[in-house]
């Protein structure tokens, strides 16, 4: 390999990598954007006027809280995708595995990197086996990502609770309906009404919440995927086999 190359390859190891930021920031302006869509045209306003139970407001506040956890575990994948490519190159331009300890960037993987350290040196002799640390690095790395799971879930439970009460206001008139009575069919009818806009608004509001919702963290998850991916790459190539060339000597 060419001094040029490699010094490109080190060049790129080092320019931050913001494309799971970018990703989210991209989806969730297009929603913003279909959101004041549907603001400007009334029908948010009229879903909120319409739902008495006021569980479709509970959806829109829960999807917008959730995808601010998002955003911030968006942010810490990001970091760690820099310190990772910080650390790769790091290990690229010292091969001194006694200087690693001190001289790694903060972060999971670099964490993971010392304890392999400390593991090789407590061990002494024999292959570095890292498979219990890799499924720690993912417990760490995959953090709070489960959350969107859960709370996709429970938007779908509110859309099919607001059902549930929507028909229950629809259908309770029903037991008292007198035909010959136009005041109370009147009344009757406009019962069953509500009853039906509650029942459709709160579903339609957990169903699209929620599949929104599904999106984002699928974001993350490839995201986090993908730092694993390149912290098993890195010390499978580099940091496995310096510690075991150590031992050999």
């Amino acid at each position: 390999m060419s001094v040029t190359t490699m010094s490109s390859d080190l060049d790129a190891s080092s320019v931050p990598d913001r494309a799971p930021l970018l990703h989210w920031m991209i989806f969730t302006g297009l929603c913003a954007f279909a959101g004041v869509l549907l603001w400007q045209y009334g029908l948010l306003r009229l879903m909120v006027a319409s739902d008495r139970t006021y569980i479709s407001s509970i959806i829109c506040v829960l999807y917008l809280a959730s995808s601010l956890h998002c955003l911030w575990r968006t942010l810490a994948i990001a970091r760690e995708a820099d310190a990772s490519r910080g650390a790769a190159l790091l290990l690229a331009e010292n091969a001194a595995t006694s200087s690693w300890r001190d001289a790694l960037p903060p972060g999971l993987v670099s964490d993971h990197i010392r304890n392999l350290v400390v593991k090789a040196e407590t061990q002494a002799s024999g292959r570095v086996d890292q498979t219990l640390l890799l499924r720690s690095l993912a417990d760490r790395l995959r953090g709070s990502n489960g959350f969107g799971a859960f709370a996709s879930d429970t938007l779908m439970k509110l859309g099919l609770l607001g059902t549930i009460i929507g028909f229950i206001v629809m259908l309770a008139p029903i037991a008292g309906l007198d035909a010959s009575d136009r005041t109370m069919m009147k009344s009757s009818m406009g019962l069953m009404s509500d009853g039906m806009a509650i029942a459709m608004y709160t579903t339609l509001a957990g169903l699209v919440g929620s599949i929104l919702l599904k999106v984002q963290y699928y974001m993350l998850d490839a995201a986090t995927a993908r730092v694993f991916s390149q912290a098993v790459t890195l010390t499978e190539t580099r940091v496995v086999p310096a510690l075991e060339r150590v031992h050999e000597r």
